[in-house]
């Protein structure tokens, strides 16, 4: 049986997304819907990783209503930058509208990487993006999480977590967070 809810279009049928080739490069605006459906559509995407001073990452659970990956943890925030719109511009406006962290509570905003993944997410859809990965500490943990984004918020040893997934394996970690620490650490155990 449909419900008059199920007649109306995804929210993210009216937004577009940054198409891009393998080196990041533009190649036109698409339907974000289009992006995560079928065979999906590469697409620009970032996902920002905020720290405590302390070697703890913040880690939010995705909002249950989210069409992918709801309720997984995700490394702080991700989402995908609008055309004219830096990555940095980008993981400023998701901080603030998802979590309430204003810049004056950070100065070291940062991109440290970049990786192009392809995941499929039950039956519901896929990512395929060149995700960017932007790292900065805060100077207040003030936060004021935005529930129609944010289910949950958890501090967790970055380090720790990377040594020990299985200990953290009931959070069922977003694919994307999982490639950047992987990632991220392994370039920092090779310098």
């Amino acid at each position: 049986m449909q419900t008059p809810q199920d007649d109306r279009p995804h929210e993210n049928a009216g937004q577009d997304v940054i198409a891009v080739d393998a080196d990041d490069t533009e190649l036109e605006l698409v339907n974000r819907l289009e992006a995560h459906t079928g065979e999906g559509i590469r697409h620009r995407a970032f996902t920002a990783l905020v720290f405590d001073g302390e070697g703890n990452v913040l880690l939010a659970q995705r909002a249950p209503e989210k069409r992918l990956w709801g309720t997984y943890w995700d490394g702080t925030v991700a989402s995908h930058p609008v055309r004219g719109q830096s990555q940095e511009e980008a993981t400023r406006q998701r901080l603030e509208e998802e979590l309430g962290i204003t810049p004056d509570q950070y100065d070291d905003l940062r991109l440290t990487d970049r990786f192009e993944y392809k995941r499929y997410f039950e039956n519901a859809g896929v990512e395929h993006e060149v995700c960017a990965v932007l790292k900065l500490t805060l100077s207040d943990r003030s936060l004021e999480p935005n529930e129609d984004e944010v289910a949950g918020l958890l501090w967790v040893p970055y380090e720790r977590l990377h040594e020990n997934p299985d200990w953290y394996r009931q959070l069922r970690l977003c694919p994307w967070f999982e490639i950047a620490m992987r990632r991220d650490v392994r370039e920092s155990s090779s310098n």
